[in-house]
């Protein structure tokens, strides 16, 4: 196995012989007997997922939350801090009929809680699952119009029915962790650009699993879905999945410095940037954008 799949120090780029930038550690670039000042750092995705394995990792996810959606549902039925928090300090303030734009919208919890906070918005939901959809129909809020999208985000043309500059704030909680690679997740960076109203918020968080104990040990090898670890990038995890069945699921680990990235590069600013969430506080990672 190369090094540079091995360590997990200080990560700097290093081009192979067929031209391929993959990421490297200075522990891994010394034991390659290569100047460290002879390497310029570079994007933390030059090492990008090819097609094939980004569409078995989305059809992955895929089948988890159709297989699962039941048993996802039962678990989603309370919000977490930190959306509590975004609601508090970005929601609440927003002007009567403001719109909202929730990618991954689920079992649509968030407007149920939205509603007993007495907001009047001009909601919609979007995600990829039916089941999960079907939950979130079952129940809409009673004091302001809410309408529920199925589609599928790492597609093109999901943003065809949705009017252009319109939202002024869109929401994606749990949902970028679940795309992989850095060309998808910029085209859906960008799309939800050109979504926002003048001054509008994209507010995100990302699974910080890796600072839990209990769900590292969730982590399983690839080959447990026949994928090769060398095809992916780093940052990317197999986590298995035990209520109801047994289940797989990939996630991508995201840093501060891969956020920074994404948002220079799609033509957002980072506003604020918070930890929140479950063991410590430390589960999810806050972010709110703007353009």
């Amino acid at each position: 196995m190369p090094p540079w799949r091995t360590c997990s120090n200080t990560w700097r780029a290093i081009s192979s012989i067929s031209g391929v930038y993959r990421l490297a550690c200075h522990q891994a670039i010394r034991r390659a007997s290569v100047n460290p000042s002879s390497i310029s750092p570079i994007s933390l995705y030059n090492h990008s997922v090819n097609d094939d394995t980004i569409n078995r990792l989305l059809e992955l996810n895929r089948q988890f939350y159709q297989t699962f959606a039941l048993q996802f549902s039962s678990t989603r039925q309370r919000l977490q801090p930190g959306v509590r928090r975004v609601i508090q300090s970005y929601l609440e303030p927003l002007p009567a009929n403001s719109r909202v734009l929730d990618l991954g919208c689920g079992n649509g919890e968030l407007t149920r809680e939205l509603g007993r906070h007495g907001l009047r918005l001009e909601y919609t939901g979007v995600d990829s699952s039916s089941g999960l959809l079907a939950e979130a129909r079952k129940n809409p809020p009673q004091n302001f119009p809410a309408v529920f999208i199925q589609a599928d985000l790492t597609g093109p043309g999901w943003e065809m029915a949705l009017p252009a500059g319109a939202f002024q704030a869109t929401l994606a909680f749990a949902v970028l962790h679940h795309i992989p690679g850095e060309a998808l997740r910029l085209r859906l960076l960008k799309t939800v650009r050109t979504l926002l109203a003048e001054a509008g918020r994209f507010i995100h968080s990302e699974w910080q699993f890796l600072n839990s104990p209990r769900l590292r040990e969730r982590i399983q090898p690839w080959e447990a879905a026949g994928i090769t670890p060398e095809a992916l990038d780093p940052g990317d995890y197999l986590l298995d999945w035990r209520q109801g069945g047994a289940g797989l699921r990939y996630v991508h680990h995201f840093t501060e410095e891969e956020l920074q990235n994404l948002a220079d590069q799609s033509g957002f600013t980072i506003i604020e940037s918070f930890p929140s969430d479950g063991e410590g506080g430390a589960l999810g990672l806050y972010q709110v954008w703007g353009t």
